[in-house]
């Protein structure tokens, strides 16, 4: 039986997470996997883009979901499932790097295939390392609520609306979120258009 749900007004979607998320605070496995089939692959593309290795990436994901269901009594109905959801696996991505960072901590030099290599000038005319850098500056120096907004719009290629009808924020801190993020990004890449 599939479990996908078309959400396609905002508001209808807002009432019907709603509702999923009253039945999975009180243990509806139903809604919960209603639930896991509408975002798994968003949180999956969201980590993913953090940790830049898919089967780690699905881990996570699996993770994610999995302490939503063991902690779904502290769910908050009237908040995004999808920020709470990226929240969650966040946290993970970053327990994940503490514990990289652990086993590697006396190690002169760290090699780990997924980190983005240190860039030159000379270097950042090939596309995939301004891609890296790109990637590491947004996973750095941008707020969560930044990171957050700009994966869904430029990795995922959201629409404003559909961001703002995902996290539950106005259009406008959408757009307001976007302009900060790149505002941060371009500060931090000048050195390499110079």
């Amino acid at each position: 039986m599939d479990r996908r749900i078309k959400f396609t007004d905002g508001v209808v979607k807002t009432e019907l997470e709603k509702t999923l998320l009253y039945r999975l605070k009180n243990s509806d496995r139903d809604a919960f996997q209603t639930l896991f089939y509408n975002y798994y692959e968003s949180i999956f593309s969201f980590v993913t883009y953090k940790i830049l290795d898919a089967d780690l990436a699905d881990d996570i994901t699996q993770d994610t979901f999995l302490r939503i269901w063991k902690s779904r009594q502290l769910i908050q109905p009237d908040k995004s499932f999808y920020a709470y959801a990226a929240r969650i696996s966040t946290n993970l991505c970053n327990d994940h790097f503490r514990h990289i960072n652990v086993r590697f901590k006396n190690k002169e030099k760290i090699e780990y295939s997924n980190y983005p290599k240190p860039q030159t000038p000379e270097m950042i005319n090939d596309e995939a390392e301004l891609k890296n850098k790109i990637n590491q500056l947004v996973n750095t120096v941008l707020p969560e609520k930044c990171q957050n907004i700009f994966i869904l719009s430029r990795i995922e290629q959201k629409t404003n609306k559909e961001i703002a009808d995902i996290l539950g924020l106005s259009i406008r801190t959408v757009e307001n979120q976007i302009y900060r993020s790149l505002k941060i990004l371009k500060k931090h890449l000048k050195e390499y258009f110079e």
